[in-house]
């Protein structure tokens, strides 16, 4: 299967049965989305959002937050992963989202990843679900699903390499979705250790699958 033609085939598959795909990150504000985004990285999405209600309770907005020190934030966010890094970052992200842009999270990645515990994979989230803007996020089930179908080749072995191809072929009014799907299908079919191949709708155009050779469930 040509590359062009297994791009086409997944988009369009991933169109008929996942036709909505969102951010499973709670949030009522851009601040909300940046800060869970922030907290989500090397850390289940279940879990920031176990964590966050309290947080944004005590500190609804950057300025609130402005005021809180690094150890104040650590005792609501405990229970991520690398709570301490993750609490300076949001001490230091709230402080400059609030002197240096009036609290409103910058529409320019140059300027949004200057923001503490902000590169690029959160930038790109955060400008796609809040702008819309055309960006696809590598995170770690973009770049296994990515290269398990074979939308990348293996030699893509980076975020961004993989970022870099995925943006070539996949159209730009598709790559915020596509974003989500590749997530999502990562997260419940395409699984790191255990992949549901055989029943994985995917699987027909799948490099992963054709070379393990699993009979697929009717």
């Amino acid at each position: 299967m040509k590359i062009v033609e297994r791009y086409r085939a997944v988009l369009d598959w991933f169109a008929e049965n996942m036709p909505i795909a969102e951010t499973e990150l709670d949030y009522k504000s851009p601040f909300e989305l940046l800060v869970a985004v922030v907290l989500s990285a090397q850390c289940t999405d279940k879990r920031v959002n176990m964590v966050t209600p309290a947080l944004f309770e005590a500190y609804p907005t950057a300025e609130a937050m402005s005021h809180a020190s690094a150890e104040e934030i650590f005792e609501y966010v405990r229970s991520c992963s690398y709570p301490n890094s993750k609490a300076k970052h949001l001490e230091g992200l709230s402080r400059m989202l609030t002197e240096e842009y009036g609290g409103v999270i910058p529409q320019d990645p140059k300027e949004l990843i200057k923001l503490p515990g902000v590169g690029r994979k959160t930038a790109n989230v955060v400008l796609s679900v809040l702008y819309d803007q055309p960006r696809i996020a590598v995170d770690t089930h973009v770049y296994r699903v990515a290269r398990r179908i074979g939308l990348v080749p293996q030699s893509a072995n980076t975020p961004l390499k993989v970022e870099e191809r995925l943006v070539r072929y996949i159209p730009e009014e598709k790559r915020a979705i596509s974003h989500h799907w590749l997530i999502l299908h990562g997260r419940y079919t395409c699984l790191a250790r255990n992949p549901k191949c055989a029943s994985c709708g995917l699987a027909r155009f799948c490099r992963y699958y054709a070379q393990k050779g699993i009979i697929l469930l009717e």
